[in-house]
């Protein structure tokens, strides 16, 4: 029978992330641990949520990805993905677009559901990275339609 896994800690984590290939840094910050990653050279970072009874587990966490924007953010590009994507959200938290995915572990997951959420997440930071780039691409398009279209209307 395969044993079920109902907390993480940085630990655990770290070796779940190791076994799939990936390189794990442990940092704290005001007493807070996190884990750093990064997958196709998008850095990405572990957040532990809600304690387990364990001292040191918790029973979630969420993977997070932070891009600094430069520049202006074409409008809506949080909420087209959040309207089309499933399973990771993003967010415009000050100058930051933020993609996030919440794990739970509570209830019991085995190995491979880890492992599979670990597949998920790098897969959506892929999707995110292409979505990044062809919504700026058609939101410059529709800005130089614009232009283009108050420069007739003043030829008129």
């Amino acid at each position: 029978m395969t044993q079920l896994i109902t907390h993480v800690s940085p630990k655990s984590l770290t070796e779940v992330l190791q076994a799939a290939g990936y390189r794990v840094n442990e940092t704290e910050q005001n007493g807070i641990v996190q884990l750093l990653s990064a997958s196709q050279g998008i850095g990405y970072a572990v957040r532990f949520g809600n304690p387990a009874v364990e001292q040191g587990s918790y029973v979630d966490f969420t993977f997070s990805c932070a891009l600094r924007v430069q520049g202006e953010l074409p409008k809506g590009v949080a909420e087209q993905w959040n309207a089309t994507r499933r399973f990771a959200r993003l967010s415009l938290q000050g100058e930051f677009l933020v993609m996030e995915m919440d794990v739970v572990v509570a209830a019991g997951v085995s190995n491979d559901h880890l492992r599979g959420n670990l597949e998920l997440w790098d897969r959506l930071l892929q999707e995110f990275i292409v979505y990044l780039r062809d919504f700026t691409q058609a939101g410059t398009a529709q800005t130089a339609k614009v232009a283009v279209a108050e420069q007739e209307e003043v030829a008129l």
